[in-house]
């Protein structure tokens, strides 16, 4: 009797030990790091009601998964702390997922602050604590909770019949003093504007953001951005204030010659909601109380430049102890139309300071600095000198061939700041609404001989976190990636813009879908193209055509701007791109029915599925090089594309019949472009590179002759001394296809060029960033036409996704999205003795390098927790891999699949790998 007794404490004791470990978690390095809501870090004021939360976890220990998870999220931080979850407990959720959980709670109210945390159980069933937690906060989801109105400065009447390129009126000043009697709890700031605003209390700039709200079609959208100021006021008297300039909503726009694309005066909405300890509320709202004035500030636009009169300044402007009564009353404004949305993404920020590496003169007191970085952003002036001295920045591009600054290709951009000295002390000065594309900045008026420090240049990009890093042994190599990542730095400005500096800096639909897989590498764009699919729907015409760029400008010749191919296209590959990079549905089925209507525009406009473009425009194949692909090719090949794509999106959002209904339009549109394009020995019409790789690349192309067309695509390279023809639409699709078709020499060969035309010969010219031409200058004709010759474009640097995808060898499995079974396959060559690659996927860091070492191929590869990988290791047999200095398929996680087109495949589980190849020719 006793040893029965005596075994069932021993197995309830055993079984009490193994349920507090799954409760209580055990020893383990495994991390839940990375909390986001809506792609954002603790993003505030969300209007989001059904948020999607993600995490990514942390391990070193080889197949670590996760097995279940559970979500709390409480009102508080106290609440939080104690697992209360009243307003949401998922319960434990057996599931691997650890990104697009959909928040599934009570419904969530205007301003309600939301605090999370999850737990995760491990591949061994033991619950992990979180090591950190997270918040959101939502914004102002009703019209009712507004209480602010809008509010403006009165205007010369001149300034409201503006004059064709002539500078707007100063930006308007506003403020309000008010009293705080009690203690504080929390103060929150929700703030818009038409024009674009910087927010001030008590002395300090609030927040970092340098253009909110940024851009949008301000007829039918203004976003708003929140801010929690709890410890910017005090008790007793305080003071709020903002300034509103330009902007996209009232500065020139494009190569409009006018002003006012959305309207001709600013002015700002803002709201300031404090709640004290007691729990009573008091909001402060823009009324016709607050106090307006002009100030410092004389014009300011962001392609024309500013003009700061610094004798002008209000020292102490945004305090309370401030003599305001020179100010006068605001002025009530019409409420716009537009709906208030929260913004959805990174705010544009300044995110690098760079020196200039020389400075010249030219000429006598004329001084140009060189960043040695062509950037994004503005000029730092420091100066000394006697009040009224006025000193002027041009920024610059390129030089002429006497070291002065080149600006002929900035166009109707004046790109130029000028600053007058209150004098006395140095004086330090960064315009507020304005930015320009340059390297150099010619300083003319400056007082005495200026020392190289005093410029500083302030690089500005939406800040979306970095995601993808590539380095290899080629100095080239590694040159032409960091020009392409500074180039998207440079064109990532709230919308994906053509260029940084002339009169145009559009969200050009075409160089957006071109880039967009290099962009998804190098930065988490989720956010940034979330917004801009928005922007793009707002676009869509009534018949359903995509625009060419977006935000729309209003303009009657502008407005004809639609349904190009290849930039139309965008409507439907962008969404695609996030769905496939991220996982998420939610941007295909938001604008599902947007991207029906503009396959329905296509189709009735083209019923014998050749796309001919009788309306609106076709670039083809836009800046390349004496090889004018057909236009119709390529209008159809982009046609058949999208029905592909958006099959397969259906397919993905549970829409079978429509997946059923586009994969057969696909067929079709295929059918119809083999009959009108492809020869019966493979040749594709017009017999140039592009209209090769786009019949290949969107598998338009017969199976039996897909090598054939191949082989003439490489022999068009060969007749022009293996030299690239292409133009945007062909750049990207270049390496990518020569390379699966099995030609990763020729690819190489063009990547490694120095000669005309290739990346390495503008290298060779001095380019810091990708440009907009091939031949934007040569030796032989200098200078490009000026009328379109940027030096910061970023299509041509589509040759990034090849970097990743095929040098590295880091990409998406062809049937599961978001990264969680991965693949690497890396093409070692072109003489490169090592090359890597790191990827912060929505999964977790992704690494994946080779180098060669006597005679041997290393491959190091690091799989995120909670995934597993394909991984394709050169080799001609088994034999001759190892992992970690054994067999390989002898290795821990690892296992063989077969061999495969010189390679040894193994499927593996989340982990550190170092494959060895030995011999390797």
């Amino acid at each position: 009797m006793k040893k029965w007794i005596a075994a069932v404490v021993l197995a309830v004791l055993v079984l009490v030990t193994a349920c507090s470990q799954e409760d209580r978690g055990k020893i383990s390095d495994l991390k839940i790091t990375q909390l986001r809501c809506e792609y954002l870090k603790n993003p505030l004021g969300i209007d989001v009601v059904k948020p999607r939360l993600s995490w990514v976890l942390e391990s070193s220990e080889r197949g670590q998964k996760q097995t279940a998870y559970r979500i709390i999220v409480s009102t508080s931080e106290e609440n939080l702390s104690k697992d209360i979850g009243d307003l949401w407990d998922s319960g434990k959720m057996k599931s691997e997922r650890t990104n697009q959980i959909v928040y599934e709670g009570k419904n969530l109210q205007s301003r309600e602050k939301c605090c999370w945390k999850v737990f995760v159980w491990d591949k061994d069933r033991v619950r992990h604590e979180p090591q950190e937690t997270a918040f959101w906060s939502m914004g102002l989801l009703n019209e009712e909770d507004w209480e602010a109105s809008w509010i403006g400065m009165e205007l010369a009447p001149h300034f409201l019949t503006p004059e064709k390129l002539a500078p707007g009126p100063p930006p308007p000043w506003f403020r309000k003093t008010f009293a705080l009697g009690k203690p504080v709890k929390k103060a929150m700031v929700y703030i818009t504007a038409q024009g674009i605003f910087r927010l001030h209390i008590n002395g300090q700039q609030i927040g970092k953001d340098v253009f909110a709200p940024e851009w949008t079609d301000y007829n039918k959208r203004i976003q708003y951005r929140t801010y929690d100021v709890t410890e910017n006021i005090k008790p007793g008297k305080n003071a709020i204030g903002a300034v509103v300039g330009d902007g996209w909503y009232s500065g020139y726009l494009g190569w409009r010659k006018f002003r006012g694309n959305y309207g001709l005066q600013n002015s700002l909405l803002l709201q300031l909601e404090v709640e004290y300890e007691d729990g009573t509320i008091e909001v402060l709202a823009t009324d016709k109380t607050w106090g307006c004035s002009d100030g410092p500030i004389i014009s300011s636009d962001l392609l024309m430049g500013e003009h700061y009169d610094a004798r002008k300044e209000m020292p102490g402007w945004d305090t309370a102890g401030f003599d305001d009564n020179d100010w006068k009353p605001a002025v009530l404004m019409e409420k716009p139309q537009a709906r208030l949305i929260s913004q959805p993404s990174e705010p544009v920020q300044v995110t690098q300071h760079i020196e200039p590496v020389n400075m010249s003169e030219p000429k006598k007191g004329v001084y140009v600095f060189d960043l040695g970085q062509n950037i994004a952003g503005w000029a730092r002036l420091r100066v000394k000198g006697k009040s009224g001295t006025k000193v002027m920045l041009r920024h610059a591009e390129r030089l002429n061939p006497d070291g002065t600054v080149y600006t002929t290709n900035l166009r109707d951009a004046k790109a130029t700041d000028t600053y007058i000295l209150k004098g006395g002390a140095e004086e330090v000065f960064e315009p507020r609404f304005t930015f320009h594309g340059f390297q150099y900045v010619e300083v003319t008026g400056f007082p005495g001989v200026p020392g190289k420090d005093a410029i500083t240049g302030c690089a500005i990009h939406s800040a979306a976190p970095p995601a993808g890093s590539f380095e290899c042994s080629s100095p080239l190599v590694n040159k032409i990636y960091q020009n392409l990542t500074w180039s998207q730095r440079g064109n990532y400005i709230s919308v994906p813009t053509d260029c940084p500096q002339r009169d145009e800096r559009l969200g050009w639909m075409g160089d957006a879908q071109i880039f967009i897989r290099t962009g998804t590498f190098n930065m988490d764009a989720a956010a940034f193209f979330t917004k801009w699919m928005v922007d793009v729907e707002d676009a869509q015409s009534g018949e359903g055509a995509f625009p060419d760029f977006a935000p729309r400008l209003k303009d009657k010749v502008l407005m004809r701007f639609e349904s190009a191919p290849a930039w139309g296209d965008a409507g439907i590959i962008v969404p695609w791109t996030v769905y496939r990079v991220h996982g998420d549905t939610r941007i295909v089925s938001g604008h599902w029915e947007a991207m029906v209507k503009w396959m329905d525009f296509l189709q009735e406009a083209n019923p014998e599925l050749i796309r001919k473009n009788k309306v609106g425009n076709n670039y083809g194949d836009w800046l390349s090089i004496k090889a004018d692909t057909p236009k119709d090719l390529l209008a159809t090949a982009y046609w058949a594309y999208d029905a592909r794509l958006m099959s397969r999106m259906a397919e993905a959002i549970g829409r079978s019949s429509e997946a059923f209904y586009y994969e057969k339009l696909f067929q079709n549109i295929r059918e119809a472009f083999q009959r009108e394009f492809v020869l019966p020995d493979g040749r594709i019409k017009g017999e140039t590179q592009t209209g090769y790789l786009l019949a290949l690349a969107m598998d338009l192309v017969p199976e039996e002759l897909r090598s054939r067309s191949a082989e003439h695509l490489v022999e068009n390279i060969k007749q022009r001394d293996w030299h690239l023809s292409t133009g945007f639409v062909g750049a990207g699709y270049l390496n990518p296809v020569l390379t699966e078709m099995g030609y990763p020499d020729v690819a190489y060969r063009l990547l490694l060029n120095e000669t005309f035309p290739s990346w390495g010969y503008s290298i060779n010219q001095g380019a810091t960033t990708i440009w907009e031409r091939w031949d934007g200058w040569t030796e032989e004709k200098g200078f490009q036409d000026p009328g379109m010759n940027s030096f910061n474009h970023y299509a041509f640097g589509s040759v990034g996704e090849w970097l990743f995808r095929f040098v590295a060898g880091i990409d998406l499995d062809p049937e599961i999205p978001g990264y969680k079974r991965i693949i690497i396959r890396p093409h070692p060559g072109g003489g490169l003795e090592y090359a890597r690659a790191e990827y912060d996927s929505i999964q977790g860091k992704i690494s994946s390098g080779w180098k060669l070492e006597d005679g041997k191929l290393i491959l190091n590869v690091t799989i995120p927790a909670n995934t597993t990988a394909m991984i394709h290791v050169p080799a001609e047999d088994l034999s001759q891999v190892t992992e970690s200095g054994k067999p390989a398929e002898d290795s821990t996680g690892v296992k063989f699949l077969r061999l495969e087109k010189g390679r040894a495949v193994f499927e593996v589980v989340s982990g550190t790998y170092t494959f060895s190849t030995s011999p390797f020719l």
